[in-house]
């Protein structure tokens, strides 16, 4: 079997990460920060490391504003909900996932007012577009790093700039990125960053949240939820310190302790590295798509201008179909439709039948590109 579904979760897993939670599992298993005891301990540290690791992996320079959640999604709905107020305006572009559109969309409905910024068919989103839309009123610009349909890079660090000049925050929506791609929210200028966990950190589902930049006053974000922290129990109210403030209820600990293995993981590999990787895999992809006779391939068809993530489709077939016998007559587990990002479709020209999209990971070979594309010219020939 050849899985390229990487884009929406990561598998398999770096052996470590299975181990990392059947230990805690099967040697510690309580509840982190809520007891004295030395399992209860224990399980802290490993959340701390946790906390380490991600703050270590994105240039972050204090742990502590380590935010975790069950996954981005909530991160990005805890920095929009809690940042923006009735009457701020906030700008965001036309390649975003629905884990920031729907938000953005429910807040424009709450009397937040929202510019979206056209970018190119290829997923290219220009920093000057961006620069142009800025209001008297403007809080906020909020973009994906890089699109889970493209995977088109943005110029996050340039547009960051931007924002300083300003005044402005920048959110960024790391999930295709992070451990994929060098990411370093001081010289970025990112002042908050979303992660996910279960993709390329090669952490578990159910793991993710931001990152705070120290230029944010967190007294600015108001919490998506109040509850147990372990921490000032005497009080009825929330505290107001990190993380504890967002961090309401018992945490996913085996899962952050199963993070903390993938991002250890990524961290003796080395960003670059996988990166490099990445990059021969999606070079040789989008070449030989491209000399398929019948196959359109969509984004920047230059592997460095984005992540090893490709969408295409074959002649005028569907893509359900095309996904379907790919699985059944090739064992290749890929991903068709929308990719819960209409937007991007609507900018690709794709809506609202979608594409196949192939995500590559730091696991997968060429031997596999080079199978699955022998697969691909099967089904554009069988259509001509």
């Amino acid at each position: 079997m050849i899985y390229f579904d990487n884009a929406a979760t990561s598998w398999p897993k770096p052996p470590g990460v299975v181990q990392a939670m059947a230990r805690f599992l099967n040697e510690i298993g309580a509840n982190p920060g809520r007891s004295g005891h030395r399992l209860s301990v224990e399980a802290g540290r490993i959340v701390y490391a946790a906390r380490e690791g991600v703050a270590q992996l994105f240039n972050a320079p204090d742990p502590l504003r380590v935010v975790f959640g069950a996954n981005v999604t909530e991160g990005l709905n805890l920095a929009l909900r809690g940042i923006l107020r009735t009457g701020d305006h906030v700008i965001t572009g036309s390649m975003e996932h629905n884990s920031m559109m729907r938000p953005l969309r429910a807040l424009e409905q709450q009397g937040i007012e929202l510019t979206v910024v056209h970018c190119s068919p290829e997923g290219h989103l220009e920093p000057a577009a961006i620069e142009a839309a800025i209001l008297s009123h403007t809080v906020l610009i909020a973009l994906n790093h890089a699109s889970n349909v493209t995977g088109t890079l943005l110029p996050v660090a340039e547009i960051g700039r931007i924002a300083r000049r300003h005044d402005l925050l920048l959110l960024a929506d790391a999930a295709q990125t992070g451990g994929a791609y060098p990411i370093d929210m001081v010289a970025d200028h990112i002042d908050i960053l979303g992660f996910t966990g279960h993709k390329s950190l090669y952490g578990p589902t159910g793991t993710g949240g931001l990152v705070i930049g120290e230029r944010l006053d967190i007294s600015r974000i108001e919490p998506l939820k109040r509850g147990g922290t372990g921490s000032r129990s005497a009080q009825e109210e929330q505290p107001s310190f990190l993380p504890d403030i967002f961090e309401s209820g018992t945490p996913n600990a085996v899962g952050l302790a199963g993070l903390a293995a993938g991002v250890r993981w990524i961290l003796q590999r080395g960003v670059d590295a996988i990166r490099a990787h990445q990059v021969a895999l999606a070079q040789r992809l989008l070449d030989e798509l491209q000399a398929i006779p019948g196959v359109t391939v969509y984004g920047t068809l230059d592997a460095h201008r984005q992540t090893a993530t490709v969408s295409f489709n074959i002649n005028e077939q569907d893509p359900a179909e095309i996904g379907l016998r790919l699985d059944e007559e090739a064992d290749i587990m890929c991903r068709v439709g929308l990719h819960c990002a209409p937007a991007a479709h609507r900018t690709m020209g794709t809506f609202p039948a979608g594409a196949v999209r192939f995500a590559l990971g730091a696991l997968n070979t060429l031997e596999e590109i080079d199978t699955a594309l022998a697969a691909v010219r099967r089904l554009a020939m069988a259509e001509r």
